[in-house]
């Protein structure tokens, strides 16, 4: 076979060549490696793969949600190594718990997925007036989230499944009276300690690095000195106010449009009624709402044989408690304040007129108009300003679909410029300089959108400062931009940072003379305890740390109690180096009766996680979880490394 391979190279090359370079001029290297990345495994769950362009786009979803909770966070938290492993396991445990349920058949109920939406407040604020949900604002909410209803409840069906997979080992958690006082009692176990700081700061007068200490340091640690890329930028933004300001109206469309609407914008009419209800639940069996149908017939003969008796009749036999003492009356009211039933019968009487039965879910209504109140019509002159204002946002949105199709086939078709599709939908080229990959801390609007930020650090827009593809930021709101200027990142030379790296040298070596003079009195103390210079014996717990860090804490309380008096060291890195003599345990007091509630709830709630975690570290073993990204090396124990 490979002598056939060599007798005909020429044939073969032809046909790769054929094969291979249209796609390289299609799509490019840049293509190439972009495809391959975005769609590289970064973890696997039983069968199932997440992908890099998944892991990028849960980190983008999380880092929106704490930048509105937190707006002022520091951006550059969220892009870390760390902050971006921790999406990835947060992904992997959403597909695990997804699968266990799915292996499990947990399913949610129509009604009980409907519980929890609605259950939600800025769902919840969306209802009408008669308890109905407005699909429309329902729509355009999740439509700002990038969501339709149908992908926003597919998710929370998933979300609720996965949460009865948690709560089948939580709600099963059982912890005795007994095991948990012991537990509690070791954990708040107090020791009587001496301790002898060698703080960092005490030995920085001892360091003098010389220049090539400096140089040194600075080669090693290059990453310790990066400026980051940044780019200045000019954009343009397309929203219905822009396209507002483009609108033109005549004398002519803002009168017909006052006369097609002037009813409705003077006000609306309001209605004052009286009414006598005779209560009954929905829900009632048939007999029992027969009965009050039929005592509701007598009270509306009664009420149309006497109509200016009605208020003693609602005084009497109305069982309505907030309007009964006042002759059944309900003040005025306009459309939506009243059930729909109620409302509909109200609004089609005259006044003094009384209704037929009226029935909602309280019950049965009769009804009685007492008086009208229609508005005042205003004129043109009063409502020409709102009218206008109506009139442009109406054409503004009719009209947005077609300017947005004309901006992005602007930008597109003459990329090396934004000035021809400003001119011709009449915006403004805005400028931006200093902008990294991630929101920079108190950005706004179209500044603060990370996935306008992708656009605009697309390496063809960086490399070829074209202009980026329309984004779309919001509903209804585009942007475009193009690079001016780009620095790339870079490190910065040692001239620039030289006082940054001689305070980071001298705070390596001081850190390394506390460490060294803390483990030499620590074996010398040892040895001949009457020479330890210690300060004060003091008690310290958990609860009650004495000023010590809790590094310290932890090794005083996990010295053996046994074999007191014992001696530890305690490495606090950049910060020096503690020495200390544990010389006895103290018996915690016993806690009061409500102390000992709250501490017993505390180590359920601690035994629950502890099972929980347990159980989703069995998911994963059993579901053979694979995460293919190394986890990141903490930035201590880098610098520690490195120095």
């Amino acid at each position: 076979m490979f002598e056939h391979v060599r007798r005909h190279t020429k044939i073969l090359m032809v046909v790769l060549f054929l094969l291979i370079i249209p796609s390289f001029v299609l799509v490019g290297i840049d293509g190439y490696n972009r495809f391959l990345e975005k769609d590289r495994t970064v973890a696997r769950v039983g069968k199932t793969e997440i992908t890099r362009s998944e892991w990028d786009n849960a980190h983008r979803e999380e880092v929106e949600r704490i930048r509105q909770l937190m707006p002022s966070i520091d951006a550059k938290l969220l892009d870390s190594d760390a902050a971006r492993y921790a999406s990835l396991e947060r992904l992997v445990r959403e597909r695990v718990l997804q699968q266990a349920a799915q292996e499990s058949r947990l399913g949610i109920s129509d009604a009980r997925l409907a519980r929890e939406i609605q259950g939600i407040p800025a769902i919840a604020s969306l209802r009408r007036p008669d308890g109905s949900l407005d699909i429309e604002r329902y729509r355009d909410l999740l439509g700002r989230q990038g969501m339709s209803p149908e992908m926003f409840e597919a998710g929370m069906r998933r979300e609720l499944a996965a949460r009865q997979v948690q709560a089948g080992v939580a709600q099963t958690a059982f912890i005795a009276a007994v095991p948990a006082d012991l537990a509690l009692a070791a954990w708040f176990e107090r020791r009587e300690v001496q301790v002898a700081r060698f703080a960092t700061s005490d030995f920085s007068a001892r360091v003098q690095p010389t220049d090539a200490d400096l140089e040194a340091y600075y080669q090693a640690n290059h990453s310790q000195f990066q400026a980051p890329e940044q780019a200045r930028i000019e954009y343009v933004v397309l929203d219905i106010d822009a396209v507002r300001k483009g609108v033109r109206l005549s004398e002519q469309d803002v009168r017909s449009y006052y006369e097609q609407n002037v009813a409705r914008l003077s006000g609306p009419e309001e209605r004052r009624a009286s009414h006598i209800l005779v209560s009954v639940a929905k829900d009632a069996p048939a007999a029992e709402r027969q009965r009050a149908r039929e005592r509701a017939q007598d009270l509306l003969a009664q009420a149309r044989k006497a109509p200016e008796g009605f208020a003693a009749l609602a005084r009497k036999h109305s069982q309505d408690p907030g309007s009964a003492p006042n002759g059944g009356d309900l003040d005025f009211f306009g459309r939506g304040a009243m059930v729909k039933p109620f409302e509909d019968a109200a609004f089609a009487l005259k006044k003094g007129e009384i209704s037929e039965l009226v029935e909602t879910d309280y019950g049965f209504h009769i009804i009685r108009v007492t008086d009208i109140k229609a508005p005042r019509q205003k004129s043109f002159a009063e409502l020409r300003a709102s009218l206008e204002d109506e009139l442009k946002n109406q054409q503004a949105r009719a009209r947005f679909a077609e300017a947005a199709e004309t901006f992005t086939n602007g930008v597109y078709e003459q990329s090396d410029s934004l000035k021809p599709v400003a001119e011709k939908l009449r915006l403004e080229i805005q400028t931006a300089a200093g902008l990294g990959r991630q929101p920079a801390p108190g950005a706004r609007g179209v500044l603060a959108s990370a996935k306008f930020l992708e656009a605009v650090f697309n390496p063809d827009a960086v490399k070829n400062k074209r202009n980026t593809e329309a984004v779309e930021i919001a509903p209804s709101e585009l942007a475009a931009a193009r690079i001016v200027d780009y620095t790339p990142a870079r490190t910065l030379p040692l001239a620039e940072v030289r006082v940054l790296v001689r305070e980071r040298v001298v705070q390596s070596r001081a850190a390394e003379l506390a460490r060294t003079e803390g483990q030499q009195k620590l074996a010398a103390w040892k040895a001949t305890p009457a020479e330890a210079r210690l300060g004060s014996a003091q008690t310290v717990s958990r609860d009650a740390a004495s000023g010590l860090s809790a590094s310290v804490v932890d090794a005083v309380l996990r010295a053996d109690a046994a074999q007191l008096p014992q001696w530890v060291g305690v490495d606090l890195g950049a910060q020096g180096y503690v020495v200390a003599r544990v010389s006895k345990r103290i018996e915690r007091a016993a806690a009061a009766a409500d102390a000992s509630r709250q501490e017993r709830a505390q180590y359920a709630q601690w035994w629950m996680q502890a099972e929980g975690q347990a159980y989703y570290q069995m998911l994963q073993d059993r579901l053979k979880v694979q995460i293919k990204v190394p986890r990141p090396i903490p930035e201590r124990a880098a610098a520690s490394g490195a120095s």
